[in-house]
């Protein structure tokens, strides 16, 4: 249940909670941290992640990124890049089967007409099997971290390879 604030005069707030039927009183600062809170819900994102997307994007240096939350450190790092003749399949092969990860994909391909172009993917791998505690830090950063790399184009959402697939790929890129 959400609490209902009853009265709100500085110092102080006085809340009534629904579920547990007690009022509480918190000042307005302890008030406004609980806002701030969840209002930047996410991990920080550390500055290589974007350094190494825009190279993947301006000059192709990279042919996909794992991104890692590293729960210790509370932010988004690199965890592999892999090299422009790497294919889809060694992408793959770079995501745990077992823990969640965010990747960047940039997936070539030529369309009906003939025409070489390129596709930005952003991948949100959170298999079943991994703990419940990842999947949700793993959802609440999401969409924060996607704010910082500007540039992507289509998002995939995954819990099993199948999901994630070649042909799934090919489909959403055209």
């Amino acid at each position: 249940m959400k609490s209902v604030c009853l009265f709100e005069f500085y110092p102080i707030a006085l809340f009534w909670n629904q579920s547990s039927d007690f009022d509480c009183i918190f000042t307005i600062h302890h008030v406004m941290n609980l806002c701030d809170a969840n209002a930047a819900s996410g991990m920080a994102v550390h500055d290589d992640c974007k350094l190494k997307f825009l190279e993947l994007k301006a000059k192709r240096t990279y042919r996909f990124i794992v991104y890692k939350i590293e729960e210790k450190q509370k932010q988004v790092i690199v965890e592999k890049l892999g090299e422009p003749a790497q294919s889809y399949e060694d992408f793959t092969a770079s995501l745990p089967a077992d823990e969640c990860r965010y990747a960047v994909y940039d997936f070539d391909f030529v369309t009906a007409e003939n025409v070489q172009k390129s596709r930005i993917f952003f991948i949100a791998w959170c298999p079943d099997t991994s703990r419940v505690r990842s999947k949700m830090i793993y959802a609440s950063s999401k969409d924060r971290f996607k704010r910082e790399l500007d540039g992507i184009q289509i998002e995939l959402q995954a819990t099993d390879p199948t999901e994630m697939d070649l042909d799934v790929i090919r489909s959403r890129a055209s």
